[in-house]
């Protein structure tokens, strides 16, 4: 699969504040790896991890599903394609509800 470019990743300052001290390591070293790979490489399509396109209050901004210990979480992003350089800014990383209540304040 090739890609066009990579994306510059952005983190809104609150999620390594406050939702990153919150969760084990294991789910920072996802957060890490999803940041370092699937974000920068294939942010619309996240190499084939679940994911969708949000609505209401959070249109225009995408979550990746990450179900863990039979926890639903979701690390909430917007990509930006233009203007130049194509970025995408992660908004939170939390259990379900909890991440889309953070992105909704942090936007």
């Amino acid at each position: 699969m090739a890609f066009k470019s990579r994306y510059l990743i952005k983190t809104h300052r609150l999620v390594e504040a406050e939702d990153l001290p919150e969760l084990t390591s294991e789910l920072r070293e996802i957060f890490s790896d999803l940041r370092e790979s699937v974000l920068i490489l294939d942010p619309y399509q996240c190499l084939g991890l679940p994911n969708h396109t949000l609505k209401g209050q959070l249109s225009n901004y995408r979550a990746i599903e990450i179900d863990w210990n039979g926890i639903a979480y979701r690390l909430v992003y917007r990509i930006y394609d233009a203007p130049a350089p194509r970025r995408v800014l992660v908004l939170s990383f939390a259990e379900h509800d909890p991440a889309y209540e953070r992105a909704i304040a942090r936007k």
